[in-house]
């Protein structure tokens, strides 16, 4: 019965290489790179001009702030799970484990595109640090941003709430994904094509072949079975 997504896999597959491949293949990046630059310089002349941006800047990227994004993934998720009796609860609890192992796994495969660089604070001589600026300890800065793993990890978040869930937790966890990714590019921590490009290129293919095919409802399937916990039914 999956064939049926395979058009759809395939369409998300080749939207997912294109993607990659309009940033990888052009020189200095093509198209990507103004953007890219405009983002950055945007915010960052900012950090200087106004003490509030500069503040909330350097506290949303603070690594405690980080704790805020799983808070707000968990409760819309604690939302769902408190709504279901106990073989729901434990189905959602397999669930999660998959989502993160699903996230780790994609992180690892993502780090092997053929693209390495450093955030945009360190590209560009002469910029505005907000670390230096404030003396908050804050991620301002990556010697290896590409592809955004923090991104990456919201994304497949929301895959898996529209896979499993209601298209209003899938709204929301779009929103989750924006809001917290918007931190590290206004720090300039992140390019907006490490998310745009790299985390959802790897996204749009990978996701695609383990959430519209069974290979991700037979691993939750088969831990949901094999876990301890287990009511067995005579």
């Amino acid at each position: 019965m999956w064939r049926k997504n395979l058009p759809a896999i395939l369409l998300l597959n080749l939207l997912g290489v294109a993607l990659f491949l309009s940033y990888y293949l052009p020189a200095n990046h093509g198209f990507w790179f103004p953007i890219d630059a405009s983002i950055f310089f945007y915010f960052n002349q900012h950090l200087a001009t106004s003490p509030g941006f500069l503040k909330l800047v350097a506290v949303t990227n603070n690594r405690l702030f980080d704790g805020c994004s799983l808070l707000a993934m968990g409760l819309l998720y604690l939302s769902f799970y408190l709504r279901q009796g106990p073989e729901g609860r434990r189905r959602l609890l397999v669930t999660g484990v998959v989502m993160l192992l699903t996230a780790v796994v994609l992180n690892q495969l993502g780090h092997l595109l053929p693209v390495q660089h450093r955030s945009p604070s360190l590209y560009f001589p002469h910029v505005n640090r907000v670390s230096e600026l404030t003396g908050i300890p804050t991620k301002d800065a990556s010697s290896n941003s590409f592809p955004g793993d923090h991104g990456m990890m919201l994304i497949i978040f929301a895959c898996f709430m529209g896979r499993y869930f209601t298209r209003g937790a899938f709204a929301l966890a779009l929103a989750i994904v924006v809001i917290f990714s918007l931190p590290r590019l206004m720090i300039g921590a992140h390019w907006f094509t490490d998310i745009a490009v790299g985390s959802l290129s790897v996204v749009l293919v990978g996701m695609s072949w383990w959430l519209l095919t069974p290979a991700c409802d037979r691993v939750i399937e088969w831990l949901n079975n094999r876990l301890p916990g287990k009511t067995r039914r005579a």
